[in-house]
């Protein structure tokens, strides 16, 4: 069992956070998934879902390693990434903006992930909790790798697109604030624009 206000009390707490963290995720990731319209995005979320089931069964392995009982502890961070993920997906998006904004929720939970298994990683370390360091390693890995694919995905045309959506949306109203601006009078030197004439 944990002792009560040392760094092994603090890594299980930890743990028990970060397993809760997962199974959040693995209700969320088909949401996600279903909600792309991208094929590629799609897959990659379903590819995710597939190893975030891994991590949940690799952290009972790291209880396990420890001799402590796998149990969740509500994770306030990621149930809060999730909601904003969820509100954002009730929103009239076009289909690109829509997976730009997907990618963006993605990515917060995976920064999330990171922070908390490098944290976890570095304390099994310094604890000689070798097999556990070992499998929280691997699980971070496969984080920062989903992280990237994001990323790629994002940047090989999904955020190109978006912004191309956007242009065209607003493009009658940007031209008209344009000509507008070019076409209001400069004030004269030391006069600010308010200032009656």
């Amino acid at each position: 069992m944990a002792s009560e206000g040392t760094l092994h009390s603090a890594f299980v707490d930890e743990l028990r956070d970060t397993y809760d963290a997962e199974k959040q995720l693995t209700k969320a990731l088909p949401r996600m998934a279903k909600a792309a319209s991208s094929p590629e995005l799609r897959a990659a979320f379903e590819k995710h879902l597939n190893e975030t089931r891994t991590h949940v069964e690799r952290l009972e392995a790291v209880f396990a390693s420890i001799d402590e009982k796998a149990r969740g502890k509500h994770c306030d961070g990621m149930a809060g990434i999730i909601d904003e993920g969820k509100a954002m997906m009730k929103e009239d998006l076009d289909d690109a903006t829509m997976d730009a904004c997907l990618i963006a929720a993605g990515q917060r939970a995976e920064h999330y992930e990171m922070a908390a298994y490098g944290t976890l990683a570095a304390w099994a370390k310094v604890m000689d909790h070798t097999e556990a360091a070992n499998l929280l390693q691997m699980t971070l890995e496969e984080e920062k790798n989903a992280d990237e694919k994001l990323s790629a995905i994002a940047e090989g045309g999904i955020n190109r697109t978006a912004a191309s959506a956007a242009h065209e949306w607003d493009g009658e109203n940007r031209s008209t604030a344009t000509r507008k601006k070019t076409a209001r009078k400069v004030p004269r030197k030391g006069m600010h624009p308010s200032y009656p004439r």
